[in-house]
């Protein structure tokens, strides 16, 4: 017998001994496991940055201030304009 079987055996032979509310913590517990697995399945994506997560947004608002970086007025303070 292979310890899956010999584990699913023990499993059930305990299962059967519990109370109806106790065999619903353990289905609880099980579905909980299997969450904290498809999230650890989830985060083990690769961070991006913000740039990377927003870069198709960028220049696709016109503020019809124009290029900044020639606009140096502008840049030493912005509340006057």
């Amino acid at each position: 017998m292979t310890q899956a079987m010999t584990n699913e055996k023990t499993i059930l032979e305990k299962l059967h001994t519990l109370t109806p509310q106790q065999q619903q913590e353990v289905i609880d517990f099980i579905e909980f496991l299997q969450f904290k697995a498809q999230k650890t399945e989830i985060t083990e994506e690769e961070p991006i940055s913000a740039y990377e997560s927003a870069k198709d947004l960028v220049g696709c608002v016109e503020s019809g201030i124009g290029d900044l970086s020639y606009n140096k007025k502008y840049l030493e303070s912005p509340a006057k304009k």
